[in-house]
């Protein structure tokens, strides 16, 4: 611990990001990212963004962007908000929405960065188990159950278990919090569950936050957003404008609107994503994995008689790299994001030869 440091540093337990290995001819399937790149029309957006307005700072407002995601998901431009990727989206949501006098609520097995976030700007919460079969109960995050929260996030699909509300039990959970701000973390929606973007028109409380990262192929540009009413959105632009006002740059805006409005290629790639993994749970379960119902681009499998982490450690053997969290209750679960057909071939030829060994 350094002596110059504020105090609110020693206290802090960063979030852990999924490993970036530098190898070669390494299959990963560790970090949820697209198996596929992303349009070449972004491609195209990006080379021809790469020219002397380089000097200028971007649109502080992103208004190019806001528009192209409005239109996308059918709201108006003063009803987005962008970041710098959803984690900053995030980090903005739950300074400016999140911290009140009664607790924020959570899944107790959910996204990593959610306690993190607690941490950095002290925001009182409580965790809600999910239940035996991992599933998140609405009946919990109504204030019947345990109170009424100040506030209420979860992942939808969750994550990393992969499973799924519909939107009607989304609802529930809005409506059952008239008073609350109930947030709907949608990274991996577009792989297989329902959007609750069209709740904003009828609660105020409700915002929705999705990345481009994953099913738009554009990890590596970091462009994350969040829709919701005008006074919401206006919170947030409050918060950024004493933070960052430039969060998007010129290259990542011409290279989102690119990918937002090539929906062929976005409706292909994540088709392609949907196949290989069913594809890709009835090899795992052939090989005698119990696998959780997955609405995103990863599965969650555990395996009734080897140990998860000497499965992992097997595979990364072979150069295949998947993702193992040490964490109650779901230490003996593999996170495995849905890669190619060929990439899912030798992950399910590699598991089957550790298994036989």
């Amino acid at each position: 611990m350094s002596r110059f440091w504020s105090p609110v540093v020693g206290t802090l337990s960063p979030y852990v990001p999924g490993e970036q290995p530098k190898l070669q001819n390494l299959i990963k399937l560790n970090t949820n990212e697209h198996p596929y790149g992303p349009s070449p029309r972004v491609l195209d957006a990006i080379r021809a963004a790469c020219d002397d307005t380089l000097k200028l700072y971007p649109d502080p407002s992103s208004d190019r962007l806001r528009q192209a995601i409005a239109s996308t998901v059918g709201v108006q431009p003063e009803q987005v908000f962008v970041g710098n990727g959803s984690d900053e989206v995030l980090a903005h949501v739950f300074l400016a929405l999140l911290k009140h006098d009664r607790p924020l609520r959570f899944p107790d097995i959910t996204y990593s960065f959610y306690p993190v976030y607690c941490g950095l700007y002290g925001i009182d919460h409580e965790t809600v188990p999910l239940t035996s079969d991992f599933r998140i109960d609405v009946e919990d995050y109504l204030p019947g159950a345990n109170g009424q929260a100040g506030a209420i996030i979860f992942p939808n699909p969750n994550a990393p278990t992969g499973r799924a509300l519909s939107v009607a039990e989304v609802e529930r959970i809005v409506a059952g919090n008239p008073d609350a701000v109930v947030v709907v973390d949608e990274a991996y929606v577009d792989f297989g569950g329902e959007s609750a973007v069209g709740l904003v028109a009828r609660h105020e409380n409700v915002l929705v936050v999705q990345t481009l990262s994953k099913s738009r192929s554009l990890a590596g540009l970091r462009v994350g957003f969040a829709v919701g009413s005008a006074a919401l959105i206006d919170g947030l632009e409050r918060v950024k404008n004493s933070f960052n006002s430039y969060p998007i740059d010129r290259l990542a805006s011409a290279g989102a609107v690119a990918a937002l409005e090539d929906t062929e290629y976005f409706e292909k790639t994540r088709q392609a994503v949907i196949e290989t993994r069913s594809r890709m749970t009835v090899g795992l379960e052939s090989l005698g994995f119990e696998v959780l119902p997955s609405a995103a681009n990863f599965v969650f499998a555990r395996h009734p008689s080897k140990d998860a982490s000497d499965l992992a450690a097997a595979l990364r053997e072979r150069s295949i790299i998947v993702r193992h969290f040490r964490h109650a209750r779901i230490d003996q679960f593999l996170r495995i994001t849905v890669g190619t057909d060929e990439q899912v071939d030798l992950l399910l030829k590699g598991l089957a030869e550790v298994l036989q060994g």
